[in-house]
């Protein structure tokens, strides 16, 4: 069984969702602290003058706090509206963009809930069976340091394979995991493009899931689920 964990991120960008897709379990890591100025909140889509990001205010933003424990701004309008007048003509815009509305407009304004209702909404969209829980839900010693932590997931799943982000090469080493049973792997994404209807220059990539699903039929972003390899 391959598991995955994960800080819950706000429509990332696709290798989170092939994380995600190759996962058997997939738990969100929404008990560690919010990182402030990161990608938890805020991403890129493409206008026709280029890359633009958005992002959604969170209140009482602190480094000292718990994903879970805090709120999203309901000061979206803005934000939505630039998606709109971005979008309005890509392919699939009127499959896409209410669910883009409906999370953004979530009476539930908990950034653990809504980040990750970006993640499972699109899985829905796509018909693709995903399984996943959040490590608030989870029992186990959340003092431990971060590899232990890990460890005692994969012990909470029954999973002898864990994936990590390729980022994580440099913290997390295979033996270390072999010595718990666990076969450690890294998702690596292949290079791909695909056309960008609002793009008559060079190919954007690594931007908000929400510009694929605009652009591509769910066919194709599901093939562009499976350019990967675990290393």
């Amino acid at each position: 069984m391959k598991l995955a964990v994960m800080q819950p991120y706000l429509f990332p960008y696709i290798g989170y969702y092939q994380l995600a897709y190759c996962s058997d379990m997939f738990v969100f890591y929404d008990d560690v602290t919010y990182i402030k100025n990161g990608y938890i909140n805020r991403n890129s889509v493409l206008t026709k003058n280029g890359r633009q990001l958005f992002t959604l205010p969170v209140n009482n933003a602190s480094s000292f706090t718990l994903i879970k424990d805090l709120d999203f701004s309901n000061n979206v309008k803005k934000i939505l509206s630039s998606i709109q007048q971005a979008y309005s003509k890509a392919p699939y815009f009127s499959d896409v963009y209410p669910i883009v509305e409906k999370i953004f407009k979530s009476d539930n304004r908990n950034v653990a809930y809504m980040t990750s209702q970006s993640i499972i909404e699109v899985f829905k969209y796509l018909e693709v069976d995903f399984k996943y829980t959040y490590a608030s839900l989870v029992e186990y010693d959340n003092t431990q340091d971060a590899k232990n932590k890990l460890y005692q997931f994969c012990d909470i799943f029954n999973s002898n394979e864990y994936i990590n982000t390729i980022g994580g090469k440099d913290l997390y080493h295979k033996d270390t995991f072999i010595k718990q049973g666990i076969n450690l792997g890294f998702i690596s994404c292949c290079e791909f493009k695909y056309k960008q209807f609002n793009n008559n220059s060079d190919f954007e990539s690594n931007l908000s899931m929400i510009d694929v699903l605009m652009n591509e039929t769910k066919s194709d972003v599901i093939n562009k689920l499976n350019l990967f390899r675990i290393i």
